[in-house]
């Protein structure tokens, strides 16, 4: 007899229900129609192409940007007793030709495979000796020349319409403004593909962004107080900034690895296999790492640099929490961020078109740093998305921000930039505002400015703040041909002339860190049984991932253990109704995890 969906979905990976729109993409596909798919990080993607490969006749072919989301996806489907398997570089001759043969033979229900092979005269001969399901596209955004990750090679995806046009095709991203959506249709053929828009909320992320201070020590506050023993990740701008914080986290207590483009390949690989096989790792990276890290139990992602987008600050933060647990997305930010980042623009050799729109996303990152409402609202409004209520999830939400009328302050501030000559920094301009007689003012005269010493009412500390805002606000622009000399544009007019309030945003002095409830996934636990217990079904999950060599969730999620606690079957039958055991990881694991139960019941 043949299966449904939901019988699918609940022999083989273990869950009574789909999520969201995942039944209707699914039954779509099946159908034999095309689909673009857009839902959030850990919204499930993924099954939306998994199960019609499993029910149509053939093999699903899946076109992936990264050899390590492969080999996580192809491990995870092992384990399920899915027949899977990937093709790309990492791969031997003889190892490659295993797989072909395997699919030859009709063994295979998913290959992987990545998007340069696609132009290959071999693969071409593959395809033609084969039956296919359907071909799914994941990470689609990476087609776009206006995404956040453009891949060249993914424009070779645009030939599979051409050379099968009757096998369905889902192409699947988390993220992609209006413009890359219509260039994701555009490249791909997907004119007539019917559009799954899920939204792009992540409830269970708590987003909170600080002013930066001493960030490094920020951080160390932060995970001490929230994350204590929880695997995250760190991003950072520069090669020499990851490899050094990564020792000063280590040299602090917490375990610590780089992972950035300079490194070898081998030890980039070495460190990312640590990092999925651990439960309580820190990596500090560049952006190099991340796209296709399918960890679910990633607690935190923290920046300490700011992203050049929206679309990649959604990117990179949605690695935290794919398992719906709570989880925080955490960042520093400063003034010199926003420098170091339009001077990367400026001398960049993008066209002028390209930069302009690289110009846009970044000052809607910088709009997203300074909201004084609720984050969620703003970041999802970005995408198109209406969230009618704050979310009371976010920083802004917790504690509201307080707001001041800066409207002298940004007056005495454009003004000493105007009387300076803009050509000075920020650093200059206030010690000029707090009457700071120096060799460098007294040299250049500039104590005899009206507005030296005119910026006492605030100290220097707000005075930064106040020349972040008006950058970010785009009332002061930064010369990069005058290092970083400040000047002002035509929008700071009308507050010199007094013609409009300038509401600024209050900074906090220092950051509040407190833990939130049930922030990090053993607060959680802790609050539903013994640390003990945890512990030992921990442990007893990685002595099982040791020995097949794969990552720890691959056998069970955090979810899934956290409901063997509050249930404690007693039974096969009893474990088989928790949410992600399936027959397969039943048959496997299910006596070894009841035997630990009864030790604690």
């Amino acid at each position: 007899m043949t299966r449904t969906p939901a019988q699918t979905l609940k022999t083989v990976f273990g869950y009574d229900r789909f999520r969201g729109q995942q039944q209707a993409v699914i039954e779509h596909l099946v159908a034999g129609e095309d689909a673009l798919v857009l839902m959030p990080t850990g919204g499930g993607k993924s099954l939306c192409y998994q199960i019609p490969a499993l029910l149509r006749d053939g093999v699903g072919v899946v076109i992936s940007p990264l050899i390590a989301l492969m080999q996580d996806q192809v491990n995870a489907l092992l384990q399920l007793g899915v027949n899977a398997a990937f093709l790309n570089s990492s791969q031997t001759l003889e190892q490659a030709r295993a797989v072909e043969r395997q699919l030859l033979a009709g063994e295979l229900d998913l290959l992987y495979i990545a998007p340069e092979r696609l132009t290959t005269a071999r693969t071409a001969r593959l395809f033609g000796q084969i039956k296919i399901a359907l071909f799914a596209i994941d990470e689609a955004h990476c087609v776009s020349q206006w995404g956040h990750d453009f891949r060249a090679d993914y424009l070779s995806v645009s030939l599979l319409h051409e050379q099968y046009p009757t096998i369905p095709r889902i192409a699947l991203t988390a993220t992609a403004d209006e413009r890359t959506r219509e260039e994701i249709i555009l490249r791909l053929g997907l004119t007539g593909a019917r559009v799954f828009r899920s939204g792009f909320d992540r409830p269970n992320i708590r987003y909170r962004i600080v002013q930066k201070q001493n960030a490094r020590q920020q951080l160390l506050a932060f995970l001490r107080a929230e994350h204590t023993g929880d695997a995250g990740i760190v991003y950072c701008l520069s090669r020499k900034k990851v490899e050094a914080t990564a020792d000063w986290l280590c040299a602090n207590g917490i375990e610590a690895l780089p992972y950035h483009a300079g490194m070898g390949n081998e030890q980039r690989q070495r460190h990312q296999h640590r990092f999925l096989m651990a439960d309580s790792l820190v990596m500090v990276a560049t952006i190099a790492f991340g796209m296709g890290i399918d960890k679910p139990n990633v607690r935190f992602v923290a920046h300490l640099d700011l992203p050049k987008s929206v679309e990649a600050y959604y990117q990179e933060t949605g690695r935290a929490g794919r398992d719906g647990l709570p989880a925080t997305a955490w960042m520093a930010y400063g003034l010199q961020d926003v420098i170091t980042l339009r001077q990367m623009l400026a001398e960049s050799g993008s066209d002028e078109a390209r930069k302009r729109i690289e110009y846009h996303k970044l000052d809607a990152m910088l709009a997203l740093c300074e909201q004084v409402h609720c984050r969620r609202q703003t970041l999802l409004s970005y995408f198109g998305d209406v969230l009618a209520q704050p979310c009371g999830n976010c920083d802004t939400c917790l504690e509201p921000v307080a707001t001041w009328d800066g409207t002298l302050a940004a007056q005495q501030a454009l003004s000493c930039i105007y009387r300076s000559g803009q050509r000075f920094g920020v650093g200059y301009l206030v010690d000029v505002l707090l009457g700071k007689r120096t060799d460098r003012v007294k040299n250049l005269g500039h104590e005899h400015l009206s507005t030296f010493g005119i910026g006492h009412a605030l100290d220097d500390k707000q005075w930064f703040s106040v020349f972040r805002q008006l950058v970010a606000k785009g009332l002061v622009a930064v010369d990069f041909d005058q290092y970083g000399a400040l000047r002002l544009t035509e929008a700071s007019r009308p507050i010199l002339r007094g013609e409009q309030v300038l509401m600024l945003r209050k900074d906090s002095h220092p950051e509040k860190i407190r833990r939130s409830s049930g922030a990090a996934t053993t607060a959680a636990v802790r609050s539903v049984d013994s640390e003990a217990f945890w512990q030992a079904l921990r442990a007893k999950r990685r002595e099982l991932a040791e020995t097949q060599d794969v990552p720890p969730y691959v056998i069970f999620h955090d979810a899934t253990l956290m409901a063997m606690m509050e249930t404690r079957p007693k039974s096969l039958r009893d474990m088989a109704l928790i949410s992600g055991i399936g027959e397969r990881k039943l048959a496997l694991y299910g006596e070894a995890f009841l035997a630990l139960i009864k030790r604690f019941a």
